[in-house]
Formats: C-alpha cells, sequence, structure tokens
C-alpha cells in the first residue's frame, strides 16, 4: 500500500484523480490510498517525517527543501501538469493584451500558493516590466478577487479553473493571458524520497505507469466525460462549466504527453524563483529530479 498525500483541491490535479476513478492504478496492480492534507507545506512535513510515501505537489517545494537542507533526499519523480494553469482575467475584452499593461491597472494575485505569482512576476521581468510597480492586491484569495472584478474594484485579477472559466461564461471576465502560452514550466510532479524510490522501486514504477495511463485518458478525452467521471471530487462545480474548464486545459497543452519531467520546464520555474528571490542560487536538476522510472515507462 502506497500512501499518496493530495496536496491541495483542484481541477487542475485532475490526472491525479482519474489515476483512481479509471482504474489505472488497479491496472497496474498497485494499492494507492488517498490521503488529504491541510495545506502544501503539511503535504511536504508528513512526506519528510515518514507519514506518507508520496505526495504530489509542485517542483518549488522540492527546491525549497533542497535549498534549506542541500543533503535532502526529497525527489520528483513523475510530470503530470508541465505548464502553468492560471490565468490573468481582465474585466474589459483588451484582445492585444501585452504583459506591460498590467502596470496601468488594478490588479489581484493569487496569495493561496507562491508558485503563481513568481511565475507571473518572472513573466513582467522579461517583458521589462518592474513587478514592484504593480498596483497589486497581493493577499486576498482568488474567491474575493473574482469578486471585485465583477464589482470593478479591481481591473485584472490571477485566477485558475473554475474561477476563470465563472467569469468567462458569464461575460464578468475575458482571458489576458493564459501563463501556459509561456511553454514548459515544470508545475506538478510526483514527489518521494529517494530513500523510498529505492526501497519501494516496483510499486512506484507501477504508479508512474498508472498516471502514464492516466495522462493519455486525460488528453484524449473530452471535456464533459472527465466532468462526469471526476464529479465526486467537484461536487459544487456545475458539469459544463467543469467541461469548459477541462477543454480549457487540455486546449493549452496543460498536461505532458508522458511522464518524463523536462529539463526545459524544470529551469524556468528555478529561473522565476531565482528572479522572485525566493531562490538565492539555482540548484542542479538531477538533484531534484529522478527520471528513471517515468522514461522506463516510456519505453
Amino acid at each position: 500500500m502506497i500512501t499518496l498525500s493530495e496536496n491541495f483541491r483542484a481541477l487542475f490535479y485532475a490526472p491525479f484523480y482519474a489515476a483512481h476513478e479509471i482504474g489505472a492504478f488497479k491496472a497496474e496492480g498497485v494499492e494507492v490510498a488517498h490521503r488529504d492534507t491541510a495545506d502544501p507545506g503539511q503535504a511536504t512535513a508528513d512526506l519528510l517525517a515518514g507519514r506518507t510515501d508520496v505526495m504530489w505537489g509542485g517542483p518549488l517545494r522540492v527546491l525549497l527543501t533542497h535549498q534549506t537542507n542541500p543533503s535532502s533526499d526529497m525527489v520528483c519523480f513523475c510530470d503530470v501538469v508541465a505548464r502553468d494553469p492560471f490565468f490573468v482575467i481582465g474585466r474589459e475584452a483588451r484582445p492585444g493584451f501585452a504583459l506591460a499593461d498590467l502596470a496601468s491597472v488594478r490588479f489581484g494575485s493569487v496569495s493561496e500558493v507562491p508558485t503563481p505569482w513568481l511565475c507571473l512576476q518572472d513573466d513582467l521581468r522579461r517583458a521589462g516590466v518592474d513587478p514592484a510597480g504593480l498596483n497589486r492586491v497581493a493577499d486576498a484569495s482568488m474567491a474575493e478577487n473574482a469578486a471585485a472584478l465583477r464589482e470593478g474594484r479591481l481591473d485584472a485579477v490571477q485566477l485558475f479553473q473554475p474561477y476563470a472559466e465563472e467569469l468567462l461564461s458569464s461575460g464578468a471576465g475575458h482571458i489576458w493571458y493564459a501563463a501556459a502560452d509561456r511553454g514548459l514550466t515544470a508545475y506538478t510532479t510526483l514527489v518521494t524520497r529517494r530513500a523510498t524510490l529505492s526501497s519501494r522501486r516496483e510499486e512506484l514504477a507501477a504508479m508512474v505507469r498508472a498516471l502514464y495511463r492516466s495522462l493519455q485518458w486525460i488528453r484524449g478525452t473530452g471535456g464533459a466525460e472527465v466532468a462526469r467521471v471526476l464529479a465526486p471530487y467537484f461536487p459544487d462545480v456545475p458539469p459544463t462549466l467543469f467541461a469548459s474548464a477541462i477543454d480549457r486545459y487540455r486546449g493549452l497543452q496543460l498536461y505532458g504527453p508522458d511522464p518524463v519531467t523536462r529539463r526545459e520546464g524544470f529551469d524556468r520555474l528555478a529561473a522565476a524563483m531565482l528572479s522572485g528571490g525566493a531562490l538565492k542560487a539555482l540548484i542542479p536538476f538531477e538533484d531534484c529530479v529522478d527520471n528513471s522510472l517515468a522514461e522506463a515507462a516510456v519505453a
């Protein structure tokens, strides 16, 4: 039995839920117990303390752990969300949007987790914009920012699904920027400790094969069917909204074609963390990623 810790509940984690619901774990002969956690930080603490075997989460957590403890054996071993799932949604249509436009509007960024803003601030720097110069609300939740956009207190907000789709479907918001369009950004992988990777290698190899099945299923299945299968995980999301959200993610190629973590995506995330001050120095890809099981699954 492998104990798998959920990072937090989100639509863009669909392949992880699907691996249970389509029977991918069972097909690969591995028993996986899904465990909820209060927050991403707790999931990391549980993994390091041996209370769980595997978690899913951002390589950001692995990089931060290695920065604090260079001898850490925490490692990513199965890529799932290969691009950034967040959007900048504006109150009015702006078909010619450029990132520099954010310097002249009232903007609400994500406060719940650090990765979305770290990546966006790096995009801004690359576009020649000083992130510190934005008129930015940095401490409100996505739900609060969505309400502020509807009420005209903000001009643009940073959100993931289904918040983005709710605004789009009601006409209250318009896509200004899909962060997935920047290209590969290592966003969510399976994470374990190297000791566990060694001692439970066959079980973890089966998990990786199961996630490969799940990735193929998501990439080849329409949003309506994904929404039907995963409805128990999101009882408050209307099926049509759920389907539209997944189809938008699929169209953005959010999910990798296989479970191999690409160096390009990892390097883009690390560079964003460095430019945003979360990392003091770059940490080698090989310290944080082991692709051996993913490459074996593909082969």
